[in-house]
């Protein structure tokens, strides 16, 4: 029996690798806006609604914060450096511990992210990329391509270092586990703090740790790709429009230093300067102090060279 076409991206909510049609010829696809893959982001952006009925309160606004933090951490630190560039290493146990930890920041699974970043680099702001402000404009760039059914599938060959691992392909395969645990885990937070005398609840939680801090986070990181191709300043001369920008290396950990990056990827440092704040990279210095990480990618000297070449 044919399943009907409205029904495939709820089956796809739960498995991202379904495709009765097969992964290429989706891939193949018109890139256009399809409303069914717009209601995941309405959903999340009314839920914000909610505060309406349940009001905030110090306890919510600061754990929204920390969610933030953290899970922009995930993505910058983890999705980015780690799974995308592999700025340094990690044990096998830690390294499905981050992949878990990405999932819950909503945007996927860590495979996904990585291919298509991978995409981004290797095309950037060419017409074939997916996210480019240049040929697609900004709105599209932001947030209109992440609803096009072209974009959806996971392309495995551009991230066969990573799809060796089982575990990882699981989670990117069902990465609803991620968000399901955050809605969980903060109403079940809100709740005991309301039975501890916390002025809180359970609900209250889910809006603000859940549904606020995670429509912030989405916004922010899509940044990277729409502003942070459009507005900043050039210190590298690159085949892209990557700029750089020391309010949104602010918001987003570090990743404002995107022409840095788009000039010398490997890095796990894209503040390639002590000036330059990188919030991410402080964090990675940490946990390699700490053990957890290792072999951590630091900033030629050629390419402080290339810079001092370019001033004079």
């Amino acid at each position: 029996m044919k399943i009907p076409s409205v029904i495939i991206p709820v089956i796809q909510a739960i498995d991202s690798d379904y495709f009765p049609e097969g992964a290429e010829k989706v891939r193949e696809m018109p890139e256009r806006f399809e409303f069914s893959r717009s209601v995941p982001f309405i959903i999340l952006h009314l839920g914000c609604l909610g505060v309406i009925w349940t009001g905030w309160s110090w306890a919510a606004v600061i754990t929204a914060a920390v969610l933030y933090f953290v899970r922009m951490f995930a993505i910058t630190g983890l999705y980015h450096r780690y799974f995308c560039h592999r700025a340094y290493h990690t044990s096998r146990v830690t390294q499905f511990l981050f992949a878990l930890l990405g999932l819950t920041a909503v945007q996927r699974g860590p495979l996904w992210w990585a291919s298509v970043h991978r995409h981004h680099h290797a095309h950037s702001d060419e017409e074939v990329d997916a996210h480019s402000p240049v040929w697609k404009g900004f709105l599209w760039s932001h947030v209109g391509w992440l609803t096009s059914s072209r974009n959806f599938p996971t392309d495995y060959r551009l991230v066969k270092d990573l799809a060796k691992f089982p575990e990882l392909v699981f989670l990117n395969r069902f990465d609803l586990i991620g968000p399901l645990l955050l809605v969980v885990a903060t109403y079940g937070f809100g709740a005991l703090l309301q039975t501890l005398g916390v002025s809180t609840s359970g609900w209250q939680m889910v809006v603000w740790g859940f549904f606020i801090s995670t429509t912030i986070l989405f916004h922010a990181t899509c940044a990277v790709n729409s502003f942070a191709h459009t507005l900043g300043s050039k210190r590298f001369k690159t085949d892209d429009e990557s700029r750089n920008s020391l309010i949104l290396a602010l918001f987003t950990l570090g990743e404002g230093w995107h022409n840095n990056h788009h000039h010398y990827q490997a890095s796990a440092r894209q503040g390639f300067y002590w000036w330059e704040i990188d919030i991410s990279y402080y964090i990675i210095r940490t946990l390699g102090a700490l053990g957890i990480v290792w072999d951590i990618k630091g900033v030629p000297e050629k390419v402080y060279e290339q810079t001092l070449t370019r001033a004079k």
